[in-house]
Parts: structure tokens; sequence; C-alpha cells
């Protein structure tokens, strides 16, 4: 139990242990069992220690500590981990049997020790020889299981200590109630912390051991060996052998026997036996004895069983095995099968050497073919079951192969031997001239040659040279170095060669493809199995330049006089050679010249000197020729080098960069470091004591990048609803992004966040940086419209914005209205491109393109019935000034796209379908409401009309005048369309069909011109003429007046009752409301209104309020009624208006009406109107000038008639 003095105790230990947990407890072994506490951890951090001594003050710490059976002790466990899991207990018993008791009678625990801890229960059994230890497990039985236990009680019997195969795992709640367990077994429980233990678990019994008995029989040709491990428990196997049994403890041999009585001491023998059995199979060339590999499927099923047939063949024959049941699948060596079904084919050579192929059951392999003696061998795990027959052999004489091979011109094909195969040989020509040569044959001739293998696989024996020789003039090579596919020998390991030869004072150069070549250490191979290697031939011998791969960081090698490159691919893979350049190179005295081309970013190249690891040859110089890309550091460092014992000279490693001197080093020298630029260097060789190691080198080339990133961080939560995307679109490869320091390919800021971007060797110009945002709409009600501006984005980007798109999404019964701020849209055509720095480009949400559009155009509003998005793309945003666009929200309209439209007089105005010229989608309808100004005509052209081939319904091409229903043109897809000329305003409509072929799409041309008024040149004409009559008319009557007034004398006026006048008088004294100035004696209406009278239709027109009395004539005048006379007021504003209404207000009658004018002075008698002299209707009015003449008696004179008449009148 844990204790309070725990710490205080613990304080004793802090020097050593650096304490987290412990527990104290006194506990008491019972009697014969050994209990162990340990741990495993280090003693300064877990220990167990015993405490003693007066007041507890001594203590003895330990890993591990034993205790003495019923001997008390109290413990200290001391432990930086958690206790629990930081030791272990182990409680071990024995069990001693005799012949028939064992002691304890009754397997029991102790629960109540260390509960705290993993325990481990084990009890070891003891019996004589021939007795085995019963265990009755009390309470719930066991199963047998592999997993464990989940009540924390796991049970372990293990019938022998040094064997871990025999260990069998238990849990609680099987069927298993009783155990057989022979001397030695081990039983055992392990308990998990806190877990509660019974105290007695089984009752222990002896007895003496019950073996098996078996019947066996073995024919003559099958030998059956029965083996016992001396790790397995005792067993002995006993057969009849006379008066006395013949047994072995280990093994026992069954040969030509038929209903053996096998006994075996052991009641399970299956668990410490296994069974091997041989049969022999002998072949003829043709035939085998026994044609089949077959066994009994009952004998030893219960063991574990190894069956092995050994097949013997003469020469020159060819096994042919066919596998039963399932196919094989062959399995690496090492590898075991998963269901302990294991097939081993092992062939044996006459040199000796063994061949073993592996399989497992379940593959596609049900056929074999082998050459020579043969061993099959089948292991087969206990219980399982088995088919009587496993194979059938067949024998046949070996068949040679034969193969047609031409060599090229210039071509040397060696088939040389690889192997010790002795009854293999290569022949050529065809009997009875056939040569053979079991080692190597040569082929020259270009000619079609016979060559034949005496064994069918002459693959697995032989590989083939093919060497072509090159010669090289003082300028050019005579050949390429380029192998083309070849059909020869495809399934041989092949080596092609090239040999090379220039003036011994040049150089031949290889220039490999953009990709490179790789070089890897002498004697590799590489990866796609295609190696290269380079060889210079010099007056010491042979060196090699280098065995090189495809892709990598050379890029040409110049070898000086004479070479050789080779090229070694194996059988069965394809020819796949790189494709090099040959060329005469320059003089040098270099061995060899290897130019690089060091990669951008990070990397680590490796290269090595000529013959590494062997010896770079005397005197001689290599170079090597390192092109460093900008911004980039490079670092050379050895790995590896060998100094030779220098006789002349010495051994140095010379560096150079371009236009600078050369820097001279040795081997132990510190090499260049950090540096920039393209260098070359130079590895020289001194003379050297060839008795001992020469010179070699092995180094690497490290480059990075010297640049310095570009830091940025992004704050978008300043601009609501705004995202970033930054991309590479450069070639270059080596542009390093990273967002929040982790690079990425392609960097996504989400609207609402911060990010802190990094940029390292990317240009500006390879960045391409693009904004978005989301306008949503849910109710068009409550949205209001949107001014789509660029928000000014962080300064610290290196790379201008590129485009910004605004995704605009609405509810489904609801349109999108886009108007340009400024004035109007126009849509880029061809022919009426955009101009303007900024263009907007408009597609619905599934990328279905609407149009491009700018400003100051014909397109007042733009309506979608869909949700869209909205991309505006600029040469500088920081220069252009928005808002660019409003976007606002109206309810729902029946087409998917409508235009407004107002052309103008400047240009025509070109409109496109949307998605042009890609075509409308299917069902899709599209509108345009085309403003034309007065006075103004529309001429309306289909520039191009691409018509589909219709699977369902009709394309619509429609035209209608505004305000009218009726159409002036209705066109399907198989229907021409024309140009209209449209007087006034108009609608047009495209819609789509579902197209079977072809696409829908339109561009028409707009038109203004002004209209031709025929109507008002017509009436102008008529006007002129009319005015004309008119002034002949009037001077003709004016002519005609004047000759009647002097024919005539002049009238005098008649004078009633009152006071005597003459017309001559200056004044009048009376009003005139008080004289009879105005009273006619007598008026000649056959004159006057002679000529209208006899017009009967004029009576009738006149209305009816003028019938009412007759007021067009007049009668005699009798007098006035009073004896005062009017006077004369002037002036009077409206005299006697009432009784003339009708022929002096214009505005009453058939006279088109005019203003009212103004009665002033000329409505006195001193007043005269000479518009009325020559007038008809002397009476009325005219609207001509006027002239004021004053009567009064100077005027005595004789006056025509007519002026005393217009006088009355007025």
């Amino acid at each position: 139990m844990r204790l309070k003095t725990c710490a205080l105790l613990g304080l004793l230990l802090l020097t050593t242990l650096d304490l987290s947990d412990c527990l104290q407890t006194t506990l008491r072994p019972d009697k014969g069992s050994t209990v162990t506490v340990s741990t495993e951890l280090p003693p300064d951090q877990c220990a167990v220690c015993t405490v003693s001594g007066v007041n507890d003050t001594e203590t003895s710490c330990h890993s591990s500590v034993s205790l003495v059976p019923e001997v008390e002790v109290k413990l200290l466990f001391n432990c930086s981990q958690p206790i629990e899991q930081a030791y272990k207990v182990t409680i071990t018993r024995t069990i001693e049997c005799t012949k028939d008791t064992c002691s304890p009678a009754t397997v029991e625990t102790q629960p109540s020790i260390l509960t705290e801890f993993t325990r481990t229960f084990t009890w070891e059994l003891k019996a004589p020889e021939k007795i085995v230890v019963g265990l009755n497990i009390l309470g719930d039985g066991l199963i047998e299981t592999t997993q464990p236990c989940p009540d924390g009680l796991q049970y372990s019997v293990a019938t022998s200590k040094t064997n871990s195969k025999s260990q069998t795992q238990y849990c609680r709640g099987g069927s298993v109630t009783h155990l057989d367990l022979p001397n030695k077994a081990e039983v055992s429980l392990r308990v998990k912390p806190n877990t509660q233990v019974k105290s007695v678990l089984f009752q222990a019994s002896a007895g003496p051991l019950k073996g098996r008995t078996m019947v066996i029989t073995v024919d003559s040709t099958t030998t059956v060996v029965i083996t016992r491990s001396p790790e397995e428990p005792e067993c002995e196997v006993c057969s009849p052998d006379g008066s006395a049994p013949n047994c072995s403890p280990t093994e026992k041999t069954l040969t030509n026997v038929e209903s053996l009585l096998l006994n075996f001491s052991c009641p399970k023998p299956q668990d410490v036996y296994s069974m091997k059995m041989k049969k022999t199979i002998e072949c003829t060339k043709s035939s085998c004895t026994p044609a089949a590999g077959e066994i009994d499927p009952d004998l030893f099923k219960d063991f574990k069983r190894s069956l092995t047939w050994d097949i013997s063949v003469p020469e020159r024959t060819v096994l042919s095995l066919d596998i039963a049941g399932d196919g094989l699948k062959e399995m690496p060596a090492p590898d075991q099968c998963q269901d302990g079904y294991q097939y081993s084919v092992r062939t044996t050579k006459s040199d000796g050497t063994v061949k073993t192929n592996s399989y497992c059951r379940g593959g596609t392999v049900s056929h074999l073919k082998m050459l020579g003696v043969t061993t099959v061998t089948v292991e087969v795990p206990k219980g399982e079951e088995l088919d009587k027959t496993i194979f059938t052999v067949k024998a046949s004489r070996r068949a040679g192969r034969m193969m047609s091979v031409t060599p090229d011109p210039k071509t040397i094909i060696t088939i040389s031997r690889v192997t010790s195969e002795p009854d293999c040989s290569v022949c050529v020509g065809k009997e009875p001239d056939q040569k053979c040569d079991p080692k190597r044959l040569t082929l020259r001739d270009p000619r079609n040659t016979s060559v034949e293998f005496t064994c069918p696989q002459p693959q697995d024996v032989f590989s083939v040279e093919i060497n072509r020789e090159i010669d090289c003039t003082e300028t050019s090579c005579s050949g390429n170095i380029v192998q083309a596919e070849s059909s020869l020998f495809p399934d041989f390991n092949r080596t092609f060669t090239w040999d090379l030869k220039v003036l011994s004072i040049r150089s031949f150069q290889l220039d490999f493809p953009e990709a490179g070549m790789q070089q890897i250490p002498n004697q590799e191979t590489c990866p796609d199995e295609h190696t290269y290697s380079l060889v210079t031939y010099l007056r010491t011998g042979v060196a090699t330049i280098g065995t090189f791969c495809r892709g990598g960081t050379v890029t040409t090698v110049q070898v000086r006089y004479k070479g050789r490159v080779s090229l070694q691919v194996p059988g069965d893979r394809k020819l796949d050679p790189v494709d090099f350049k040959l060329s005469v190179g320059p003089e040098t005295s270099m061995v060899a010249i290897v130019k690089v081309n060091l990669p951008r970013g990070v990397s680590d190249t490796d290269f090595i000197s000529p013959n590494y690891p062997g010896d770079f040859p005397d005197k001689q110089q290599m170079q090597w020729n390192f092109t460093v890309p900008g911004m980039h550091n490079y670092s050379v460092r050895f790995l590896d080098h060998t100094a030779p014992e220098c006789l002349n000279n010495a051994v140095a490693v010379e560096y150079q960069k371009e236009n600078k001197k050369v820097t001279k080093l040795s081997l132990t020298d510190p090499q260049p470091a950090h540096q920039q630029g393209s260098f070359k260097m130079v590895l020289k060789n001194c003379e050297t004591n060839r008795t001992l190691q020469g010179l070699g080198l092995k180094y690497r080339v490290s480059v990075m990048r010297s640049g310095h990133p570009v830091l940025c961080t992004v704050d978008l939560t300043k601009h609501q609803g705004v995202s970033l995307q930054i991309e590479a679109v450069g070639a270059d490869p080596y542009c390093e992004m990273s967002i929040n320091s982790k690079v990425e390919k392609k960097i996504n800021v989400a609207a609402g966040t911060k990010a802190s971007l990094s940029f390292l060797d990317c240009p500006s110009e390879d960045l391409r940086l693009t904004a978005s945002k989301v306008i949503g709409c849910q109710n068009v009600a409550s949205c209001s419209s949107t001014l789509l501006n660029v928000p000014k984005l962080d300064s610290c980007l290196p790379m201008p914005l590129h485009s910004f798109t605004w995704h605009v999404n609405i509810p489904m019964d609801s349109t999108i209205d886009l108007m340009s701020p400024t004035g109007s849209l126009q849509q880029s055509l061809l022919g009426q491109e955009c101009n303007s720095s900024l263009s907007l480009h408009v597609e619905e949400s599934d990328g279905v393109s609407v149009g491009d559009f700018c400003s100051d155009g014909t397109i007042e509003k733009l309506q979608v019935h869909a949700n869209i998005s909205i991309t505006a793309k600029g040469r500088d945003f920081s220069k252009t000034k928005g808002p660019f666009l409003n976007v606002s929200f109206s309810p729902e309209i029946p087409e998917t796209i409508i235009y407004r439209v107002t052309p103008t007089m400047s240009s025509p105005t070109l409109l496109a379908t949307p998605n042009w010229p890609q075509g409308m989608r299917p069902f899709s309808t599209v509108s345009w409401i085309v403003t034309v100004p007065s006075m103004y005509q529309a001429q309306l052209q289909f520039v191009n009309v691409s018509q589909p081939k219709c699977n369902d319904r009709h394309t619509a091409i429609k035209v209608k005048m505004l305000g009218y229903e009726e159409e002036i043109m209705s066109r399907r897809e198989d229907e021409e369309v024309e140009e209209l000329l449209l007087p006034q305003s108009f609608y047009l409509n495209m819609s789509n069909c579902i197209p079977e072929e072809g696409k829908f799409g339109a561009v028409t041309k707009i038109i203004l011109e002004k209209k031709t008024n025929f109507l008002a040149i017509i009436l102008g004409i008529a006007g002129v003429i009319l005015l004309l009559l008119i002034v002949l008319a009037a001077v003709c009557i004016i002519t005609k007046k004047k000759k009647q007034d002097q024919a005539n004398i002049e009238s005098s006026i008649y004078i009633g009752k009152g006071s005597i006048f003459r017309p001559g008088d200056r004044h009048f004294t009376k009003a005139r409301s008080d004289n009879e100035s105005h009273v006619y004696a007598s008026i000649d209406e056959s004159m006057v209104y002679g000529h209208l009278l006899g017009d009967s239709s004029y009576a009738d027109s006149v209305q009816d309020h003028f019938k009412s009395m007759p007021v067009d004539s007049y009668h005699t005048f009798m007098g006035p009624t009073d004896a005062d006379l009017p006077v004369i007021k002037e002036p009077d504003p409206e005299p006697e208006m009432d009784q003339y209404r009708t022929f002096l207000d214009p505005s009453e009658t058939f006279i088109p009406s005019r203003p009212r004018t103004p009665i002033d002075r000329q409505d006195s008698l001193g007043f005269q109107d000479r518009r009325m002299v020559d007038n008809e209707l002397y009476t009325f009015k005219n609207t001509g000038d006027i002239n004021t003449i004053r009567l009064s008696g100077a005027d005595l004179e004789p006056q025509p008639l007519v002026d005393e008449v217009s006088e009355e009148t007025l």
C-alpha cells in the first residue's frame, strides 16, 4: 500500500534518483515460492529497495530483488516513471511428482502479493521418466488463443523450457479442463496490474505415460525417417524386432515394411516428431518410372511431413514436371509460404552446381522444365490434407535452340560462355558442316547465319557482345553511337561496344542529350539496367573514365586519342539507348575532360577519378568543367582519397575560374567552399612508386541557393470575402513558394485569414496572382446593388495582380443585372476589340462563357438568369480606378440572358451570342432589346451564323418591333436569315435546341441611318404652291376693289332722332353707346354674302348655336328706341361683343384660332383697320398689320363708299 512515509524515505535517495512515483509495502512470500521483483529501467531512473534498520533508515536499492520465502520484508519502489509500468513480479513454484502423486497437490497463488504490478505466476513440473503430470483446471475451462486475453489473465503452457515453439497460449472461458504435461514442462499465468486472481487454480496428479500405437506400410521405393529434435520432450519410438522391441529416442528409418506396428512412448508424438519421406524416380531419355510423384495421403497425416523425390536423368535430357491441383508461384528462397505448404525444385548440374527455386501454392506456374538431376521437395504442415498425386513427370531428349543472325556491316558479334555448364555448345552452320564450340563463337560476315545452341535455354549460359569500330578523321567520324532497337539475341545479356579512334593529338567528343548522364561507382548497375562505361587506351594500359547512367549532370565527355564506349543490357530488357552525338574534339593533354552542368536548387553530386578505387594513371591529368547556375554557391568536399608515393613532382588539384588565376591545392588542403561562378578542376598525378598504392579520389560537389527569400505577410481580414491564389507559371522548376513555412506548388490564402508567404528564386514574371470574392444574394428584395472595385492588396507581394474574380450567386427565381457605372458596355469581338486597359470576362458558374466586355459601348444593361463569375483583367490595377461594374438584382426573367442595347451613329454595333464562337448552351435563350432613336432606322445584318443539326426541337431567330406582337422574321436552323431594315426599336431573340452535332451561335451587326421624310417634302411643296396662289388671288382682288372704289360715290350716313353730326367732324361729342354710328341704313347683301348663301354645304356646316336667329344679314334700321344718342367712350374694352360674337371671335368659328388681339385705341371711331378693307367678309378682322387713321373734319373730302362702310363696320 502507499504510505505517507514514502516521501520521507524517498528523500534519502534524492541524490541518485529523480523521483516522480514511489510505493512502500511490506510482504511475506509463501512457503515454497520464489518472488523476484525487477525493473528494466536504468538504476538512475528506477530501483527496488529493501528497507531495514532502526526507524527504517537503511535502504539497499537494486534493479532486481529476490525475496526469501516466509521472511517478511519491507520494500520501497522509487521510479521516475509510473511504477505500474516500470516493475514486474515473478512468483515461481515447483510441483514435484512421483509415480502416482504430486506435491503440492493443489496449485495455489498468493493473490494479495504486489497487486500494483504485472505478476507472472510460474509452476515448474518435475516427474520421473515415463510419468505424466495431469492438471485439472478448476473453475472455467481454457481456450487456446494467439491473442491477449481481455480479462488480463493469460495462461501459457510449455512442454519444454528450451523450445519456444512448444509454447501454447490460453484464455479462460473454453472447454479445455485437463492438461497432460511431461517432465520439465512449465505452466504460467500472467496477471495485469490490479487484476484479481483466484488462490487455487489447478489440482495436480501423476500417472504412467500413455503412448500411441500406429500401423505403418512403406514400399521398397520409399524411405521414411521419423526424427525428434533434442529440444523436444523425450519420447521413444519402438518397433518389433524379434523378442525385444527396437526403440530409439530420436530417429527411426523405415523402408519396405508392411503393417509395421510403431509404439510411441508419448501420447502426442506428432508434437515432438516430424516425418521425412524420400522416393526415387528413374528416367531414360524418353520416359520415367514411376511417372508420377505419389504418396499415401494418410501416412503420418498428423505429423509435419517433408516429402522428397530424387529424379535421375541421363545427359541432354529434359524433365517436364506438371504440378497437380492449383498452380504455383515462385517465391524468394528466404520467404516462407503463409499456408505452410512449401515447394522447392533443386537442379544439380553435371559440374556440381545447384540451382534451387522455391514456390508456394496459388499461382499460375503449373509446368516446369528442368535440366539435369532434379530433386522435388514438398513441406506439409501438421494435420493438413494432401492429394495422392503431387506431380507427374516426363522425360524427353533435350532440344537445342536455333536462330538466324545477320550482323550489321562493320559489326562483330561475339557469343561467350558465362557459366560452366558442360553440355551446352554454340554451333554455326548446318550438319554435316556444322561447327560447335562450348565456349566462344565470333560472327563477322554481314550475311544471314544460322546459330544453334545445344541447350533449350542458352541465355542462361552465354552472353553476347556486339562491337562496332568507328574511325574519325580530323573533322568528322564515320559512324554514330546510336544503336537502334536490335532484334539480335533479345533474351541474352548483351554488351554493345563502340571502338573510337582519332588522331593521336586530338580527342573524340561525346555529347549527351539534354537529360545528361550520371556517374556511378564502377561495376555498379543502373536502375534502368542500361549501364554505360567509357574507357581510354593509354600507353600504360586501359583506364576507365567512368560508369554512367541515364539522367544526370554530365553533358559532354572528351577523351584523348582512342577509347571504347560500352552499353550493358540484361536479357529480356528492351533496348532503349541514349542518343549520343559523336564528333571530333579539340587537341588536349588531358586523359579526359568532363563537362558538368550542376542543377539549380540544393544538390550533391559525386565524382570519381579514373580507375577508382584503383590507381589513377601516372603522370596524367583529368579535368572537370563545372557550370554553376546563377545565385548558387558551390562547395567541393573530398569524400575519399589515397595518396601515392611520388618519385617525381607531386599530386595537385587545380581550380580556375574564367579570367581568374589558377589556385593550386593538395589533397589535404581545404577545398573551395561557398563560392559562386563556374570553374574548372584539374587532378594531376605524379610519377609514382607502382609497388605501392596509387592515387584515387572520390569527391562531392554540393550546390545550394545563395539568394534570399522574399517575405510577405498577407492580411485579408481587412478585405471582407477576398481570397488570394498564387501559382508559378514560369519554366523555372526551382521557384520555391511557401505559406506559413510549408512549401506549396500553389498557394491559397483563404478569405478572412492572415498568412506568411515566402518566395525563393521566383522571378515576379513567373508568378501569377489572382484574387476572388463571393457576392451572395439570398433574397432579391433585401439585396442592394454592389459596385465592383478591386481592393488594394498588401504592397509586399512581389508580383502584380493578374486578375480579380467576383463570384455572384443568386436564388433560382432571381436575375443579375450588370451595368457600367460610366455609361455602357462594349462586347469584345473580332472587329470590335476592346482597347481599354481593363476587360471584364463574364461566365456562368459551370464555366460557359457569356462574353468579354469593356466600357464605352452600346450595351446599357446585361441581365443573366444564372450564377456567374466576373473576372477583371488589366495591365496595371494600381493605375486603373474603379468601380468597374454595377451589380444589382431583379426578379426572374424568362430568357437566360437579356441585353439592352442603344446603337450609335458613330460606328456599327456588333453583338454575339453567349460563348461565341463555341456555341450557346442547349435549350438556352438570349434576347437583345435594341433602342433605335427617333428619326433613325436600323439595318440588322447577320454577319456569321452557325447552325447545328438538332436532335430535339429547333433553333430560332426572331425579330419583332417593340410594342407589336407580329414577328418580322422567324427562322429555324434549316432556314436562311436575311438583312432587315427596321424603322424603330426592336426585339431580337435567339434560342438553341439540343444539338446532335454542330453548334448554334451568331454575330449580328446593327447600323443606324437617318430616315427620309417624303410627307414633309410633299407638304412643303404644297404649302409653297398654296402661298403663291393666295398671293396671286390677293393681288387680283385688290386690283378689282380699287377699280370699283373709283366708280362709286361717297356714301351718306343716316341720321335719326337726336343731334345731328357729320362724318367729317373731328370729334364725336357722344359716347359710342349714345350715338348711332354703328347702325347701317342699308347693306347690299347680295354684294357681300351672295356668293356664300348659294352654297348649301356652308349653311349645313354652321354649328347649331349659330342658327338660333339670323344674324348673318341686316334689316332696315328704324331708329333708336330712345331719344338719347349713345355716348362714345374711348376706349371701350368690349364694344357690343355679345351681338357680333359669331363674326368677331375666330375661336368660335371655322377660322383657325389665333391669339386674341388686345383691345386698345383701335376700338375707337378714330381708328381704322386697313385689313378689313379688301376682305370679302368685311365684318371679319384680319391678322395683318394695323394702321391708325384719325377721322376728323379735315377728312370731309369725298371718300369712296368702302371707306365709310369700313368705319361703320368698326
